[in-house]
Formats: C-alpha cells, sequence, structure tokens
C-alpha cells in the first residue's frame, strides 16, 4: 500500500492519490505509518506523499494531517523508533506546521500540554515540534477561545501560563527547559518559565540539576538573567544549610543522618560551577548580572558556593580585577560590620551577628577537595591579596608597627590572618598548587624587605610545620631562597631561619646551602650580611646537639616522628654535630674583632648555645674568657679594673662604640651562672670524665676570680677614675661629651650585671648584699649625674639606657624584696631593704621590661625570647607589685617620704600593672585565665583555680582597685592624689574588657561606675576623663548610653549657663563629677565624641534598612507583604536614638560654651547629625518609591522636634558664635586680646569658614529632601520648619523692629518742637547715622 502511495505522489495529477488515501481508514493509516517507521524504512517519502494528499484548502486534508501530526508525536515518543528515523519525522512535520490552519494547531498544541501535565512525555523528541506549533499559532490573527476570540500571541500565551502553573513530571524537566530555548517568548512568558523550572529544582534527583542548570543557561540568553542566577545560588545555598544542619544532628545524635551525601552534592556544585562559568565567558551581561546582583547582599552573598563562584569566575581575565576588588571590599566589610555589632549592645538587639566570613571561605577550602580545581587557582590569589593589602604597613621612618599574632583585633589584621589561613589550608590540600604558594611566599620575604614582611614569614614557618615532608620536595626553593640571605635585614633573616630550622635537621643538602652561604656572609662588606651570618651560625648551634647535650626543656619548632618519617644520614648524629658546632664557633670567633653590632649579636646568643648545647660549654666560656680578659686589668691594686680606652674606636672625628664590655660581662656572668648550676647538678650524678672537668673547672675559677676582683674593685672606683665626675662634660655635640657618655653606658652596664652577679652568688649573705648595695649606690650616683646633665641640655640622650637586668633576676630580685618572710633571710635582707633607693630602682626596671616585652613581644637578656618562661616571670612580677600596693597605701608611703624626690614605690607599682595587665592581653591574649589564676595574691584556692572562670577571677582584682580608688575619693579633696587615681580607672578600664558583658559582674562594675560619676565632686579634669570614658566604654555594652548623655548636657548647661545671659538655667546635677572645672572642655568633648559614635551605629543602621530595602524590591511578591513587618523595631529604635540625642544637643546649643575645639567639635556632630536625618529621609523616599507603607507617626514627630528643638538652636548658636568672635572686651583688655590672637587668626578662620557653611548646607539639604518626601507622602513635614537666616548678609528682625520704633518716636517729637519746612529733612541726615552706629552696637 505504502508503495503505491508513494507512486501516485510521484505522478503529476494528484486526483489518484487524493482518491487512494479518502479509501484508506484512520487505522490502516495509522498501521501503515507504524509498520514503516519500526521496520527503519525511508518515512520521509511516506510523509511526504500523505502531505501531498492531504491539501489544507480541504476539510479531510486537514483533519488527516492532523491525525498524521497525532499519530507521529505518539510513535516518537513510545520510544520503539530508531533515532534516524525520529528526527526525519520531526524535521518532515515541522517543514508543513505553518501550512495547518488556526484551529488545528490549537488542537495541537492542547495535546501537547495535556500530554505534558499527564505525564506522557518520556524521552522529549516530540518536543521538538513543539516550538513550530508554538510559532506558528502565535502568528494567527484570531483564535476562537471558550465563547470569544484570542489573537495567536495572546492564545500562546494562555498555553504556557497553563503550563507553568501545572504540575511537570521530573523526567521532563530538561527537556521542556530545552524546548523553550526555541519557543519565542515575551520576557513575562520568560519569566513564568524560569520561576517554575526553578520551582521544579527541589523535586528533582541531585544528579539532574547540572544538565538542568546548563539548559537553563542557554534560555538565559533570552533574558531572566538575574532570576536563573538567583534561583540557582538559592537552591546551592539551601543546600549547604540542610547539609550543615544534618551534620550538626548527627554528631549530636552519634548517628549518620544525611539525606544526600555530601560528595554527591560537592561534586554536583563543582560541575554547577563549571557550566555557570562557562556560560559567562560566553555571555559576559551573565557575570555583570552576577557581580551587581552578588555586590547588593554583600553578608548574604559570603556563602561556600558563592565564594567558590566567584573565585572560578576570577579566571576569566575580563572580571579578574572586578571581582578580585569586590571581594576584598565584601571581606573587609563584613569584619568592619562585626566589630561594629560587637562593640554596640544596641546594634546586637536590633541586628543578629551574620555566620563568620572566616568560616566561610574556609569552608570553601575545605570543600574544593571534591575535584573544584577551577577554584584552587582563585584560592591562592584571594590568599596573596589579602595579605599584601591588610598585612602590617610601615610606620613612620619605616619603622614597622609591631603585630599582634595572638588576637587580631582590627577588621585589616582579621583579613590578613584570614589571608594566610586560605594559603596554608590550601598548601595542605592541594598538591598541584603548592609550588606556587611557596614560591610566592618566599618571593615577598625576599623582595619587600623594605615593608613588614613578619606575616610572611609567619606563614612559611606554618607551612614548614604542618607539612615538612612536602617541602623537602621543594627544597630547591627553599635552597634558592639562602642565596639573598646578606641582603635582607637581620629581622627577616632571623624569622626565615627560625622557620626553615626543622628541615634543616633532615635535609643535609639544605643544611650544607645554608652553610655555604653564612660562610660567604660573614666576610661581606656589609654590616647587616654579617649580622645576619652571625644570627644563621647561633641558630645552628642552638639546634644541632653535641654527644652528651642535656635534653633542653625548650627546643623550639621540633618536628615529631609523625610528620617526618626520613632516615637520617649516618652523619647526622650527635658525634659528628660536634665537629659541625666546633667548626661555627670557630668561625663566630672572628666576629669578635668586628663591630659592636655584630659582637652584641654574638653576646646576647651565647647564653641560648650554651643552655641547648651544654657540650660546647669548654669551648664557649674559653672564647668569652679570653675576650674578657682584653679589658680586664689583672692588675689588683689597680683602679679601675676595666680598660675603657679599648672599647672605643674613632673614625675620622667621630667616637663610636667598639666593645659592648657590659654586654660581653653580662653574657660571661650568665654562661658561668649557669654552667656553675649544671656542675652542681651533674656531681650529684656522675664522676668521670676528670681531665675534660679538670680544664672547665680552671676555666670556671678564673672566671669567678675575675668576677669577684671587678666587683672589689669597682666598689673601691670613684667616678673620677672613669673620668666621669660632675665636671666631665656630657654634651653630644663634642667628640669628649660623645665619649663621656659611652664610658658612662658601659659603666653603668658593668654595675649592674655585677649586681645581679653578687646577687646570684650571695646565697642571702649579708657581705654580698653589702657589696651589691655598694655596687648600686656607685650606679645610682652616675645615673643621677647623666640625668641632671642631660634635663640641662635638653640632649636627645635623655632617655635612660636599658637596663642589663635580666628579668628573670628582676622576678627573683622582687620577690626577695618584698615577699620573702624566711626568718633565716631577714637579716641579710634587711640591708637591702633598707635602701629606699634600690627598691625604687628594681620596681622602675621591672617596669622597663615590662614596657618592653608590650611593645616588642619580648625581652633583653637570656630567656628574653622564651615566651614561656617570660610569661612565667611576668605571673612573678605581678604578684610582687599588686600585694606591695594593696599592703601599703600609697598615702601612708608619701607621708614617711615626703622629703623622697621622684615617683614613690606605690606609683611605680601601680603603673607596672597597668602595663602589665595591658601587656597580657595584647601579647597573651590566649592564656588570661591562667595569668589571673597566678597572679591572685591570696593564694588560697589553689585547687580550684583551674574552675574558676575569667570573668569570676577579674571581678575579684576589679573588686581590689575599686577598694583603692574608694579610699582615694573618700580621703577628701586635699588627700586626693590625681595621678593615681587615673591609673587606677585606666586599670578599671582595661580589666573590664575581660569581663563578659552579660555577667552579673559587668553589670555591677557598671552600676558602681555611674555611682562614682553621680557622686564625686573632684574638680579634676583628668580624673573625669578617665572616669566618664570607662563609664561609656561600660555603658555601650550594657545599653545605648543616649538617656545617659541627655543628663550630662543638662549638666553642663547648668555649670556654664545659657547663650543668652538674661535667661538663667535650672540647677541640675545628675552627674557630679561634671562640675565647673570640668564642665568644659573634659566633659563636652567627651560627651560630644559619644553623639559622634552614636550617629555612626544609626548612619550603619541607615545603610543596613536601605540594602533592605533594596532586596524587598526585587524580592517576590510573598516577601514584600512581609517586608513593612521586619524593618520596624529597627525604625523604631533608629527614631528613638536621633530623638534622645536631639534633645541632648538642644541642651548642648543653649549652652555658653567657650571658644575653641568644644564649639568646632558641636558644629562638626551637628552637621553630621543633619547628614544623617538627610540618609532617614532618603530611606522613607525610597520606601514610598517602592511603594512599602506609610510614614510612622513617630518620624513625623522626630521631624517636628528637629524642627522646633534643633534648627532654631543652631542659627542661634551661630549668630553667638560670630558674635563673640567679633566682640571681645574693649579697651587695653581687647587689644592685648588681639595681640595673642594674631599667630592663630588664619587658621580659626579657615577652620571656622568650613564649620558654619557646611553645617548650613546640611540643614539645607535635609530640608531640600523633607520637601521631596512631603510631597510623596502628602504630608506636609515643614509646617515646623521655619526659614533660615544665618546668611553673610542678615537682618536682625528684633532689632530692626527696634530701631524703626524709636525712628518713628524721634520723627514724632521733631515734629512737634521744630519749624516747618527746615526740620522735616533734618530727621532723615540726622537718623541714617545713628542707624548705623546702634546697627554696629548690635
Amino acid at each position: 500500500m505504502e508503495e503505491k502511495i508513494v507512486m501516485l505522489a510521484g505522478g503529476e495529477k494528484l486526483d489518484g492519490l487524493l482518491q487512494c488515501l479518502k479509501g484508506i481508514k484512520d487505522k490502516e493509516l495509522s498501521s501503515l505509518i507504524t509498520r514503516n517507521a519500526v521496520k527503519g524504512k525511508d518515512m520521509g517519502l511516506l510523509i511526504r506523499a500523505i502531505f501531498k494528499g492531504s491539501p489544507c484548502s480541504q476539510s479531510e486534508g486537514v483533519r488527516r494531517r492532523l491525525l498524521l501530526y497525532k499519530h507521529c508525536i505518539q510513535l516518537c515518543e513510545s520510544g520503539d523508533l530508531q533515532l534516524e528515523v525520529v528526527s526525519d519525522i520531526i524535521g518532515l512535520l515541522m517543514l508543513e506546521t505553518h501550512q495547518l490552519p488556526g484551529p488545528t494547531l490549537a488542537e495541537l498544541a492542547t495535546l501537547y500540554v495535556d500530554a505534558i501535565k499527564g505525564g506522557c512525555i518520556t524521552n522529549g523528541k516530540s518536543l521538538e515540534l513543539f516550538p513550530t506549533v508554538l510559532t506558528a499559532l502565535a502568528s494567527k490573527e484570531t483564535l476562537a477561545y471558550g465563547k470569544g476570540q484570542l489573537s495567536g500571541e495572546e492564545y500562546k500565551k494562555q498555553l504556557i501560563n497553563s503550563l507553568c502553573s501545572s504540575r511537570w513530571d521530573p523526567h521532563c524537566v530538561i527537556h521542556l527547559t530545552s524546548m523553550f530555548r526555541d519557543v519565542p517568548v515575551t520576557v513575562e512568558e520568560l519569566q513564568f518559565v524560569v520561576e517554575k523550572v526553578l520551582r521544579m529544582f527541589s523535586k528533582l534527583d541531585l544528579q539532574e540539576i547540572p544538565p538542568l542548570v546548563y539548559q537553563l543557561l542557554l534560555l538565559s540568553a533570552k533574558g531572566c538573567k538575574k532570576n536563573v542566577l538567583e534561583g540557582i545560588i538559592a537552591y546551592f545555598n539551601e543546600q549547604d544549610q540542610c547539609q550543615k544542619e544534618e551534620q550538626k544532628d548527627s554528631e549530636s545524635m552519634d548517628v549518620e543522618v544525611a539525606s544526600v551525601p555530601q560528595d554527591q552534592l560537592r561534586h554536583v556544585e563543582g560541575t554547577v560551577i563549571l557550566h555557570l562559568v562557562f556560560a559567562i565567558k560566553l555571555d559576559h551581561e551573565l557575570g555583570r548580572e552576577l557581580v551587581k546582583y552578588l555586590k547588593g547582599e554583600v553578608g548574604k552573598m559570603l556563602c561556600p558556593f558563592n565564594i567558590a563562584l566567584v573565585l572560578s569566575m576570577a579566571r576569566i581575565h575580563r572580571f579578574e580585577e572586578q571581582v578580585s576588588d569586590f571581594l576584598k571590599t565584601a571581606i573587609i566589610k563584613c569584619f568592619r560590620d562585626s566589630q561594629i555589632q560587637q562593640g554596640s549592645k544596641f546594634i546586637q538587639e536590633l541586628v543578629p551577628l551574620h555566620c563568620s566570613v572566616s568560616d566561610m571561605i574556609m569552608e570553601t577550602v575545605k570543600n574544593s577537595v571534591f575535584g573544584w580545581d577551577h577554584v584552587t587557582q582563585g584560592l591562592v590569589e584571594l590568599g596573596l591579596m589579602l595579605m599584601d593589602s591588610f598585612g602590617p604597613k610601615p610606620g613612620p621612618f619605616g619603622k614597622v608597627a609591631e603585630s599582634n599574632h595572638n588576637a587580631p583585633k582590627t577588621p585589616a589584621q582579621q583579613a590578613c590572618r584570614l589571608g594566610a589561613q586560605i594559603l596554608l589550608e590550601t598548601f595542605k590540600v592541594h598538591e598541584p598548587i603548592r609550588i606556587e604558594v611557596l614560591e610566592q611566599v618566599l618571593n615577598r620575604v625576599i623582595t619587600k624587605a623594605a615593608s613588614p614582611i613578619s606575616h610572611f614569614i609567619d606563614l612559611f614557618s606554618d607551612i614548614v610545620v604542618s607539612a615538612p615532608m612536602i617541602l623537602l620536595d621543594s627544597s630547591s626553593k627553599v635552597i634558592e631562597a639562602f642565596d639573598h640571605l646578606s641582603y635582607l635585614p637581620l629581622s627577616t633573616v632571623q624569622g626565615l631561619l627560625k622557620a626553615v630550622q626543622p628541615l634543616l635537621k633532615v635535609s643535609m643538602s639544605m643544611k650544607d646551602s645554608l652553610i655555604l652561604v653564612l660562610r660567604k656572609a660573614m666576610f661581606s662588606s656589609q654590616l647587616d650580611a654579617r649580622k645576619s651570618a652571625v644570627a644563621g651560625f647561633l641558630l645552628l648551634l642552638k639546634n644541632f646537639k653535641v654527644l652528651g647535650s642535656l635534653a633542653s626543656s625548650q627546643a623550639s619548632q621540633s618536628v615529631s616522628a609523625s610528620q617526618i618519617q626520613v632516615d637520617v644520614h649516618s652523619r647526622y648524629n650527635s658525634a659528628a654535630n660536634e665537629t659541625f658546632c666546633l667548626e661555627i664557633l670557630g668561625s663566630l670567633r672572628r666576629c669578635l674583632s668586628q663591630q659592636a653590632d655584630v659582637r652584641l649579636l654574638l653576646y646576647e646568643g651565647f647564653h641560648d648555645v650554651l643552655r641547648r648545647n651544654s657540650q660546647l660549654a669548654s669551648s664557649i666560656l674559653q672564647t668569652l674568657l679570653s675576650q674578657l680578659k682584653r679589658y680586664y686589668e689583672p692588675e689588683q691594686d689597680l683602679l679601675p679594673p676595666v680598660k675603657l680606652e679599648g672599647c672605643i674606636t674613632a673614625q675620622g672625628d667621630q667616637i663610636f662604640l667598639q666593645e659592648p664590655l657590659a654586654h660581653l660581662l653580662s653574657c660571661v656572668v650568665h654562661c658561668f651562672l649557669w654552667y656553675r648550676e649544671l656542675q652542681r647538678h651533674n656531681i650529684h650524678e656522675e664522676e668521670e670524665e676528670e681531665e675534660e672537668e679538670e680544664e672547665e673547672g680552671g676555666i670556671q675559677e678564673d672566671l669567678e676570680n675575675i668576677l669577684d676582683s671587678l666587683t672589689r674593685r669597682m666598689i673601691k672606683s670613684e667616678l673620677e677614675d672613669f673620668e666621669l665626675d660632675k665636671s666631665a662634660d656630657f654634651s653630644l655635640s663634642s667628640n669628649v661629651g660623645v665619649k663621656n657618655n659611652i664610658y658612662a653606658v658601659l659603666v653603668m652596664g658593668v654595675y649592674e650585671v655585677l649586681m645581679e652577679f653578687n646577687f646570684s652568688c650571695a646565697i642571702y649573705s649579708k657581705n654580698r648584699f653589702e657589696d651589691l648595695l655598694g655596687l648600686f649606690h656607685r650606679y645610682h650616683k652616675l645615673s643621677e649625674i647623666l640625668k641632671e646633665k642631660s634635663g640641662k641640655g635638653k640632649s636627645p640622650s635623655s632617655k635612660p639606657a636599658r637596663s642589663l637586668l635580666s628579668v628573670g633576676f628582676v622576678s627573683t630580685l622582687l620577690t626577695a624584696l618584698f615577699r620573702d618572710s624566711t626568718q633565716s633571710r631577714e637579716d641579710s635582707l634587711s640591708v637591702l631593704r633598707s635602701s629606699t633607693e634600690f627598691l625604687r630602682y628594681a620596681v622602675s626596671v621591672a617596669l622597663q621590661k615590662i614596657q618592653q616585652l608590650e611593645e616588642t613581644g619580648h625581652t633583653d637578656g637570656p630567656e628574653g625570647q622564651n615566651p614561656e618562661k617570660t610569661f612565667r616571670h611576668l605571673c612573678e612580677i605581678t604578684r610582687v607589685l599588686l600585694w606591695r600596693y594593696t599592703s601599703i597605701p600609697s598615702a601612708v608611703e608619701e607621708s614617711g617620704n615626703k622629703k623622697e624626690k621622684g615617683k614613690t614605690i606605690s606609683m611605680l607599682c601601680l603603673e607596672g600593672l597597668l602595663r602589665i595587665f595591658s601587656a597580657v592581653q595584647h601579647r597573651y591574649h590566649s592564656r588570661v585565665q591562667q595569668f589571673l589564676c597566678a597572679v591572685d595574691v591570696s593564694e588560697e584556692e589553689d585547687n580550684q583555680a583551674e574552675t574558676v572562670s575569667v570573668t569570676e577571677k577579674t571581678a575579684f582584682h576589679i573588686r581590689q582597685f575599686q577598694r583603692s580608688l574608694v579610699n582615694q575619693l573618700s580621703g577628701g579633696e586635699d588627700d586626693f592624689n590625681s595621678k593615681e587615681a587615673q591609673i587606677v580607672v585606666n586599670i578599671l578600664s582595661v580589666l573590664s574588657r575581660q569581663l563578659e558583658p552579660s555577667s552579673p559582674q559587668f553589670v555591677e562594675l557598671l552600676s558602681w561606675t555611674v555611682k562614682i560619676c553621680k557622686e564625686s565632686r573632684l574638680e579634676d579634669p583628668q580624673f573625669c576623663k578617665g572616669l566618664m570614658s570607662l563609664l561609656f566604654s561600660l555603658h555601650v555594652l550594657y545599653k545605648s548610653p543616649v538617656s545617659v548623655l541627655r543628663e550630662l548636657t543638662q549638666d553642663i548647661h547648668s555649670h556654664l549657663g545659657d547663650i543668652d545671659q538674661d535667661v538663667e538655667v535650672e540647677k541640675q546635677s545628675h552627674f557630679a563629677i561634671v562640675n565647673a572645672k570640668t564642665a568644659a572642655p573634659t566633659a563636652t568633648l567627651l560627651v560630644l565624641s559619644q553623639v559622634g559614635r552614636i550617629l555612626d551605629e544609626v548612619d550603619w543602621l541607615i545603610t543596613k534598612q536601605k540594602a533592605q530595602l533594596s532586596s524587598d524590591k526585587i524580592a517576590s511578591a510573598d516577601k514584600q507583604s512581609q517586608a513593612g513587618v521586619q524593618p520596624e523595631p529597627v525604625e523604631k529604635a533608629l527614631i528613638l536614638q536621633l530623638g534622645t540625642l536631639l534633645t541632648g544637643l538642644h541642651e548642648l546649643l543653649q549652652t555658653c560654651l567657650p571658644p575653641g575645639g568644644c564649639v568646632d567639635t558641636l558644629l562638626r556632630e551637628l552637621t553630621k547629625m543633619y547628614t544623617i536625618l538627610t540618609s532617614l529621609v532618603k530611606y522613607y523616599i525610597q520606601m514610598y518609591t517602592n511603594q512599602l507603607g506609610p510614614l510612622p507617626a513617630r518620624f513625623e514627630k522626630l521631624v517636628k522636634l528637629s524642627g522646633s528643638h534643633l534648627t532654631p538652636q543652631c542659627y542661634a548658636f551661630i549668630t553667638y558664635v560670630q558674635r563673640d568672635d567679633l566682640s571681645s572686651g574693649g579697651g587695653e583688655k581687647k587689644k592685648k586680646r588681639r595681640e595673642e590672637a594674631t599667630t592663630a587668626a588664619s587658621a580659626k578662620m579657615l577652620r571656622e569658614t568650613k564649620a558654619i557653611p557646611n553645617l548650613i548646607f546640611s540643614i539645607e539639604q535635609y530640608e531640600k529632601f523633607l520637601i521631596h518626601l512631603s510631597k510623596k507622602s502628602k504630608v506636609n513635614l515643614m509646617q515646623h520648619m521655619k526659614l533660615s537666616t544665618s546668611r553673610d548678609f542678615r537682618i536682625n528682625r528684633a532689632s530692626l523692629e527696634a530701631a524703626l520704633q524709636e525712628q518713628e518716636g524721634a520723627e514724632n517729637e521733631s515734629q512737634q518742637t521744630g519749624s516747618q519746612s527746615t526740620v522735616s529733612q533734618e530727621p532723615e541726615e540726622s537718623q541714617e547715622p545713628e542707624k548705623k552706629r546702634r546697627k554696629k552696637s548690635k
């Protein structure tokens, strides 16, 4: 039959074909088509023949065509046909679709829609025809629909709407999405489709998401890019959130609860990110839309999927810079927002804390393990960018600001720390980029030598510790870096070598390369290179132990066996190390003839080497002894016992220090004392190796004799013996003065070192202590001469030389002087305790050590570089100072020592405690609890020490200082020590940072501070400043301090009086601390600074609200309906804050403030106030634009308040300020004042010409936008605003009316008394100058 049909179709006449087809029943035709299609015969000829014999002009032909379409569609969906056959069929049907009449097309389209709704579409092959049907349908002019008619376009729209509103079979979602790419749709129709597809995401299997995303991205070429991106991002963020919650549940329940396996989700996310990046490469508009969307919601944007997507996108050159800038801005903004939230209880209650940006990015690093190779490069670049942009910056004169690595405080420090964490974790988990990370880090260490690079050295150190074996594979990069050592600053070299030290123990090539570089550097012409060589050799000596050395408890950065499992070469044993170490010592001996700086490094390092490598003792002691003998006078009768001439050298007409004798002696003493202790330890254990011990014993004996002789003769030596008596020249302008200064510092250093030696050897012997006191008297006498001379000359050398006492000795000495109550030692210690100067000296040296620790993180001398031991000594010092201060009140001490000059010991103790508490928070942030337990003077509850919380321990110490301050305040104004009270308040302020703001102890401290502020009537501005600063710092963490500020402004107004002298201000005193002396400038400036801070918070909140409005605008309709509800508590709080601040400023504007800082600051804060009010008005304008509800009544009240209580007062205050400037006293007073003000006049004019116009401009901007809002809201907000009058040309209305009245009165009088015509002109002539005069006098 099919052959006949095909043959007839080939003829010229169609009558036979028409007759033949008419004779075939529908079923037969269907089976004929099915049979041919299944056999795979040439279907094209048959279908063409049927089309030819079914013309659209005949109803029968149309019916047959429809039958053919329906049957072919079913056949294609059945899955029984070969793909080629299906493609042929669909292609032929497409060609003839446009011939079909409208109703037929409508029927076909409805058939498709019903099939989709019924879930009959299985393989989606037939869907290729649907777009053609819809296109043909849209081209029809009219179609019957129900009882009426629709255009083809409208009909198509109805079909698409119906289709998107129905349920889709999850299996056909991808086919349908692909199909819509070929359908011509409007933006509105496309939005229907996209929203439907996005809703289907949750119903699909996870593996089907990537192909669907691919189809969606292709579809987005038509439009709705933002919707597509939003939907994809929202889906994966939701999946991540579910995964996180399931993980928490499984951890808490100890059961695996996972609806989607984590690795599967991560692989799918990785594939989707690849699709998205590929689409962005082809369509840059999509990339721009993505960046625009993410910028809108920075806080919500930073989640793992989005970060990975953005980092992958950064690989596209066009978006690289844009994305890196965006990420940098977003990260720092998140850290800043977090800082603002943590610093204010007011904001915490209104805005919930978001997830930490650090956690999100680190999660992205963790997720990237699942094959996200396209993200790793972006992670590395992000880490480096953060470290480069936010690392420590060079301070003035290139000085590096010391960064705190324990607890980064500022947003920049946090961002830098995050960059380091990203690089470290990425290095650990991604092998391909390890070489690059290492290269980049080492390049920065080497090339950025002039900038601070401590953060890169810390990162390198962390990499070495975490992955030493991996680094051994890249040892060539490290060896390459060694070649640059001699060109780097000393601090960089020390940091780099310390970091690489664990590798030197296991890599022979690395160690050999380093030694070669250091040997070359030793002979360099550059001083820094030689210092680097010394530092490097000392480090090697510390870490390569010689056989028999004592194991050191403080070996730095040891590498555990689990990290390194290598077969250490046979030559890497302790015996071989001895030769190696002695060889290095030989190299270091050459340094003893070099510059003072090089020798200094050597002396400071020898003690640590000895502690780690005790077998080198004889070599080191011998070296030191021979060096000391060069400057020691062996003749016992000769004074002085040291040859100071050899310690200096002259170059041209300048004199330099050649030998730091005091440091040499200090090194000798510490090495000797440590070795003697070691010998005592060994006597009990072994009595062998006599020969060697005899040699070492000889050195020990020689050293002891020399040190004893030095002590004896230095006590006998007068200052004249050193040519350093009172008549000596100490000015730095002459060579003699420079030489004398160097000598003085050396001699004082020698005295100090010998004091430490004698105390350590004394074993509490009275004679030794008397010698020690003798040394101190000599030291003190020279110190006083230096102070006196430097005080007169005002020379830069007035800063005292750094003490050479070690921090361990200072700790021991203080404990002995103040806390040792052992009966047997009482007699000998009383020798030292009898000298108040010595006690003061001991405490002041402790103060110096604490200051050095706070500034640099370490102290001079042995053990100063060891954080653990330094911390222990710090605890001991604190315990002594705390006991001394609390046991002996300063008032008692002052009354007993009125003749003594300088600070009392109690004051020094108090200063020390303040510095210690600050240093511990800064340097030992993680060990605060341990510190507080260790310094507890009561020494009770030792067993419970660990269980007591930081807050409770801090509260205990706070109570001690509270008692001290109360005692000060209760003693009356005559006994009040302002300096001491200020330090106590500062200590309370520092300690309060350790209290949990929600704890009862915190509330208790706040209540106490408020009470003191309300009751203390002291007229001391500095104390007032400290106490009020404490009040504000506490109050802001408890609740907003606006009500306190309002009361304070009332007090200030009450004490300073009103700008209108006729007005009598009501006497108010909420806070007694505010009085006539403290009200201005102290209290006023503090209040205004708090006003500024609160205004900044309000501004931040308004910005947040505006961003929320923007996101609500693009949100779906159901979310929009809730948008009016969500911001209400925030808006209410904002308006309340501004209203209360406004009343406070209203008080200050009426206050008779002294000209200067207070007035300038007030004008600035008022300008800020109006700027923020304008910002709030703009927010409500935006609300009206988005049609998000009416104006709240409380906002109208705020506007009314600003019109009645702020703007008029502002103009009055400006007039007062300018009038005050113009009319300042008369006669001689005025002349004198003018002379004094001449120098500052121009600066003052500049300052004021900026402040006042800025304020007026901000007021007018506020009023301008109020008019805008009035028009939009149909509420007259301007009814309470008065016209502004403060201009360059002003008419004072009151003065004008008074003048006019006087003029009228004068005219009336002249008319009554004077003659007719001549008198009529006189008032005009005489009145004009009078008016001018009056105007001037006004």
